[in-house]
């Protein structure tokens, strides 16, 4: 994780950097994506993890929240609870964040006015507070392919409505490539080449190849697979 005080310092007029904003997940839950339509549902939570992260090799604060986690969503995502295996989250029972005295104070606390806001669905559990937030004074970054709607005409209607209200829609990757901004900036480097690797699809490819096949390093090896042979539980589906 890189650190404020050892990192090279960016740039900003319009950009983000990593000390200029704060991440918001919200309502990355089971329920939540079994909804989305309309999208790849395994894509959406891959560029989630890439978003949550490279939050984490920069040092960015991130809210979590979820919503009605016992009685309608369930818990949040295993692959977010992994990379913020300790972190408390807001739970609300209100659809708009915004609406949370608790998720406020949270997005305050950060000391940050750009917010980069993730999460489903895009029309209600993203829009409504990034048009909130935008009326109280805070810059709202949308990171459209972490999110998702009912349908695809749902998700688009909420795209146009927060860039309407003055949201910027981004993705996580620009969103990384964004707070790396240059391949020279080493303190960071390898954790973005690592986060590529393994999620970014053909551009992690290219990565691993020329890593591999140009300058001669081993291939990425990943953690071996261990077959899980007995059920701690009753199998699914069993009488």
């Amino acid at each position: 994780m890189a650190k404020n005080g050892l990192r090279k310092k960016r740039s900003e007029k319009g950009l983000l950097t990593p000390d200029n904003c704060v991440v918001a997940l919200v309502d990355l839950q089971p329920q939540m994506l079994f909804g989305v339509d309309g999208a790849d549902r395994q894509s959406i939570i891959n560029s989630n993890v890439i978003l949550a992260k490279a939050a984490r090799v920069f040092d960015v604060p991130v809210v979590l929240s979820t919503v009605e986690t016992k009685t309608f969503s369930g818990h949040i995502w295993p692959q977010i609870r992994a990379v913020y295996p300790e972190q408390a989250l807001i739970e609300r029972s209100s659809m708009n964040a915004w609406d949370d005295a608790n998720f406020v104070a949270a997005i305050e606390k950060s000391g940050r006015k750009k917010i980069v806001f993730s999460g489903l669905w895009t029309e209600t559990c993203v829009a409504l507070p990034t048009i909130q937030a935008i009326a109280d004074g805070f810059e709202v970054y949308v990171v459209e392919d972490c999110c998702g709607d009912v349908s695809a005409m749902a998700h688009a209607n909420a795209m146009h409505r927060v860039i309407q209200a003055g949201a910027k829609p981004v993705t996580a990757l620009s969103v990384m490539l964004e707070w790396q901004r240059d391949w020279a900036s080493l303190e960071t480097y390898p954790a973005i080449m690592d986060i590529l690797r393994h999620h970014a699809g053909a551009y992690g490819m290219g990565v691993e190849y020329a890593y591999t096949m140009v300058h001669g390093t081993p291939p990425t090896v990943f953690p071996p697979y261990q077959m899980i042979e007995s059920a701690p539980v009753k199998a699914l589906g069993a009488r």
